[in-house]
């Protein structure tokens, strides 16, 4: 059966397909290997002589380069994203010292120019994979680090951080933000799932108030932003939806990447009360339905990983409950 978009129109959520779409400049910017030889030549010379090559792996919010062996340039792909730049340029140097892992050092920020829009900026290359079950030598092992990464992060001096906003697509909000959005996909998607028990746990995670002090979060604790060396944990990246707000957020990795003995490992290491975790499980099945809604009729295997997400989210909300 074909699914209509339920996402087109809205405006505010980070998937709406339409305003991405809309924010997108000359395919994912214009960006390539040719405009960030241009950029460093021009506002950075002292690296002009450095090659220039595509990671491996990017990502959607950014196209990131190789700059020589020991630098990346990262390049904002649409309007929306921009703002992470001047973020992170501020913030991660003062988060670093005390997180248990490596993260990104910012090394220069570099402006608008060459025809591209926006500001960029060029860090520190960091070794190792992005993290995949196969990668990793103990999974509950693993879980235990994620966990440390994310209560390190809440411990931070919040004083004079971001507040949730759009700069961090609301990550760090209420879950409320996304609740038209919700409505529209669980509408969409019934006879799919069982819409009737997915409303119920979001709306557990509405009624679950946030009653902690804002603290750090990272927006978006995933599979795809965590680097492994030696079948451990060595390094998170990407803190263009970083804040200081409500951490549910950074839960969801507990059904989207854990399972059986690790989700209860990460779950038992990273404490957190109750309404935190009915907070995150609604942030996980908002987007395991929205990118379900996405993929249903168009990625079989990436719809069947959504499908598994909601299920797991499910459960996890019958069973504490």
């Amino acid at each position: 059966m074909e699914v209509n978009n339920p996402l087109r129109g809205r405006g505010n959520g980070r998937q709406t397909l339409e305003v991405v779409e809309s924010l997108y400049i000359d395919g994912r910017a214009g960006i390539d290997a040719g405009l960030v030889k241009r950029l460093v030549a021009t506002q950075f010379p002292q690296w002009s002589a450095l090659p220039v090559a595509p990671v491996e792996v990017d990502g959607w919010d950014n196209r990131t380069y190789r700059l020589g062996d020991e630098m990346t340039a990262r390049l904002p792909t649409a309007a929306a994203y921009a703002p992470a730049v001047d973020k992170e340029h501020r913030w991660l140097p003062i988060l670093a010292p005390t997180l248990p892992v490596a993260i990104p050092t910012p090394m220069a920020k570099g402006a608008p120019g060459e025809g591209y829009p926006f500001s960029w900026s060029i860090r520190s290359w960091l070794d190792g994979e992005t993290a995949s079950l196969d990668r990793i030598d103990d999974l509950s092992e693993f879980a235990t680090s994620v966990a440390d990464f994310i209560l390190a992060l809440q411990r931070i001096d919040a004083t004079g951080g971001p507040p949730a906003g759009a700069h961090s697509f609301y990550r760090g909000a209420s879950p409320a933000y996304y609740d038209d959005e919700t409505c529209r996909t669980l509408a969409v998607l019934e006879g799919c799932i069982d819409t009737t028990r997915a409303s119920a746990v979001w709306d557990a995670a509405l009624e679950a108030a946030c009653s902690g002090p804002p603290v750090w979060f990272h927006g978006d604790v995933a599979s795809g932003n965590l680097l492994v060396r030696n079948g451990r944990l060595a390094a998170v990246i990407d803190f263009g939806t970083s804040g200081v707000g409500d951490p549910a957020c950074d839960l969801v990795i507990a059904w989207t990447m854990f399972s059986g003995d690790s989700r209860e490992t990460f779950r038992s290491a990273v404490g957190q009360d109750p309404a935190m975790w009915a907070r995150a499980r609604g942030w996980a099945l908002w987007k395991a339905l929205i990118s379900l809604a996405e993929t249903i009729d168009r990625d079989e295997k990436r719809a069947a990983g959504n499908r598994r997400v909601i299920d797991e989210v499910l459960t996890d909300h019958y069973r504490a409950n």
